[in-house]
């Protein structure tokens, strides 16, 4: 039993699994609705067996078949649901989510088969609740009752050598004594500096706005295209981190010229149409990581928004793993995403805490 097999719910197009899969894990099963998220995971884990659809739906025979077939293994249960009810981003008090009761639904499945290890991962304002939802509390006092050490916290993802800034919520928990968060292995007081947008796409070969590589070596490297206006305004912003602010005010979209009672101009997104610096890393990717006009997701030099496969590497995913799905979805799945390297360094530990069950270490 020195091996661990992994039940991905909520995988959307693999994040976690594909740095679990690196940490050396199994991926056993794996869980989502969403369609071509679903076609992009069969894409690259063709051995895992996927159930496309509600979790709600999910017979326990099909569970339990994959429970059978890697039954010489420790069972790691891993649950990222859908972040955006718990986001900061998402302002409107009276809107209702479905998607809040998700981590819920799983609590079920972790009464019935007790795995041996639980991870969870979401936005930082996953353990506030939300909408008189407390989903994590209720975890937590499940996981307690059933015998289970557990550790959390925030953590951000380029500590881990993600180069990219992202703060997420992390969950591990073990049946089999006390697990803990793994210590940070990249940051200014470490010998493994903060990778950053050079590290991850310089590489990569120059294409336009619009374009797709077509080199058959490297899949996904396509941008969104630029209309005129936009375009004359990533060209008016400098290399290596320039935006709006450099711009004549002519270029300035319409809701950035407004001004309050008091005459202040309205600043906005002060990220929005800006360019990525080379030299650090990147902002968070957020599911439109592929728009000139959502974020700083200008590339550092060329004039486009980053591609999708750079998109990708930004999150950590290799050039190997193939996406499915139109542009848009593309870019939702890869924003939606684990950051490989964060589930990387997390798969490590449960490997890490094996061996000292098992007195390797």
């Amino acid at each position: 039993m020195s091996k661990i097999a992994v039940f991905d719910f909520f995988c959307g197009c693999g994040g976690t699994s594909a740095g679990f899969r690196s940490a050396g894990l199994d991926i056993a099963f794996a869980l989502d609705v969403d369609k071509d998220a679903a076609n992009t995971y069969r894409h690259n884990f063709p051995d895992t067996y996927f159930h496309e659809g509600d979790i709600r739906d999910l017979k326990k025979d099909k569970l339990e078949e994959q429970l059978t077939r890697f039954s010489n293994h420790l069972t790691l249960f891993c649950a990222c649901a859908p972040c955006q009810p718990y986001s900061k981003q998402r302002t409107e008090k009276k809107f209702k989510d479905e998607r809040l009761g998700l981590l819920e639904l799983f609590i079920p499945l972790i009464k019935k088969y007790q795995p041996d290890f639980v991870f969870i991962e979401n936005v930082p304002g996953l353990h506030k609740g939300r909408d008189g939802l407390d989903p994590l509390g209720k975890l937590t006092k499940v996981l307690k009752k059933y015998g289970y050490k557990m550790d959390s916290g925030v953590v951000a993802a380029q500590d881990y050598g993600a180069p990219q800034l992202r703060r997420r919520f992390v969950l591990l928990a073990s049946r089999h004594g006390q697990i803990n968060i793994p210590a940070a292995t990249h940051g200014i007081d470490s010998d493994n500096p903060f990778k950053t947008v050079r590290d991850a796409i310089d590489d990569l070969p120059a294409i336009a706005a619009g374009e797709t590589y077509k080199g058959i070596s490297l899949k996904n490297h396509r941008a969104a295209a630029l209309s005129e206006l936009n375009l004359k305004r990533i060209k008016a912003s400098s290399p290596d981190g320039g935006g709006r602010y450099e711009w004549h005010k002519s270029l300035w979209p319409a809701c950035y010229t407004r001004t309050n009672d008091k005459g202040d101009v309205h600043s906005g997104h002060t990220d929005c149409y800006g360019r990525l610096w080379w030299d650090k890393p990147a902002p968070g990717l957020t599911t439109r990581c592929i728009s000139y006009s959502n974020g700083r997701f200008g590339h550092p030099e060329q004039n486009r928004a980053i591609s999708v496969r750079e998109a990708a590497r930004l999150q950590g995913f290799s050039d190997d793993f193939e996406f499915n799905g139109t542009l848009n979805s593309m870019a939702k799945q890869i924003g939606n995403a684990v950051p490989v390297d964060l589930a990387l360094a997390m798969g490590r530990q449960f490997i890490q805490h094996i061996e000292g069950i098992n007195g390797k270490v």
